[in-house]
């Protein structure tokens, strides 16, 4: 059967230098082994498949695979699949927002923007205990006296999130050689001096027998956005940078909006065409 598919680049102004996506625009009628077995072919971190709504407010649902599993949620999937879907005639309900179905519920995505943004899930913020910390920081190497704060954040996804000093102390993390035996999924946060291209550097990195950073990470920082809203230390846009440790140049850009928080990027369609599959 032929369907739709679009690759696109997603989080950076700069196309090719984002985090890639493929989006099978007419994913009805696929089982959940073949969606499966296409993910793990494409070799990106995520590939998305869109199907018909269940739920009668939504314009599309969609499912996002890793090359090893279904996620309930993820950013850049989101982002990237609705710009494909819009880019390849789709219509929302409702002029300059799409309403996604996924596996944590409905997301509103703003599409009336400069930029789309996707709205914030709720996220559950809980204490990271001490010797997930130590053993994280070990892996890491670095400084305890980099330390800022800590926290486990669930958004679907489960990050161990830790605040360093500054961008630097980012950057200079280095998890060459960790493993532990079981998956922990790490994100690092520090700020840069004010008045910069950029606000925070950020940072995913993904460990289990084998080191895996992630180029931009939406749902990373999402969680982070949620949790500085939490802390009262989100009043005002920002913009993260990620991808920098790997050759990146992701840019996410998080604004509040009352009770939501928000988070955009750049979106580039790359390659569309027809699957045989």
């Amino acid at each position: 059967m032929q369907r739709r598919f679009i690759q696109c680049d997603v989080f950076s102004p700069l196309a090719t230098r984002g985090n890639g996506l493929a989006v099978v625009l007419d994913g009805e009628g696929l089982s959940d082994e073949a969606m499966q077995r296409f993910a793990a072919w494409t070799q990106l971190a995520e590939t998305t498949f869109l199907l018909p709504p269940q739920d009668p407010d939504a314009d599309y649902r969609l499912r996002i695979f890793t090359t090893t599993r279904e996620l309930p949620f993820a950013g850049h999937p989101t982002l990237g699949s609705c710009m494909s879907w819009l880019h390849a005639g789709g219509v929302p309900r409702t002029p300059g927002l799409v309403r996604q179905e996924c596996g944590v519920g409905l997301v509103e995505v703003d599409v009336s923007a400069e930029r789309p943004a996707f709205v914030a899930p709720p996220t559950r913020i809980e204490p990271l205990e001490e010797a997930v910390l130590a053993s994280a920081l070990r892996a890491l190497r670095i400084d305890p006296a980099d330390v800022v704060a800590s926290a486990r954040l669930v958004n679907g996804p489960v990050w161990e999130f830790i605040e360093l000093r500054d961008a630097d102390a980012v950057l200079r993390a280095d998890a060459s050689g960790a493993s532990f035996p079981q998956e922990r999924a790490i994100g690092l946060l520090g700020a840069y001096p004010p008045g910069g291209e950029a606000d925070f550097e950020v940072r995913m990195i993904d460990i289990w027998h084998g080191v895996k950073e992630d180029p931009i990470t939406g749902s990373l920082n999402a969680a982070i956005a949620r949790w500085l809203k939490a802390d009262g230390r989100l009043v005002a846009p920002y913009v993260a940078a990620q991808g920098r440790a790997i050759g990146r140049h992701g840019r996410v850009h998080v604004r509040p909006r009352g009770e939501d928080v928000l988070v955009g990027g750049d979106v580039t369609v790359l390659i569309e065409g027809v699957l045989d599959f």
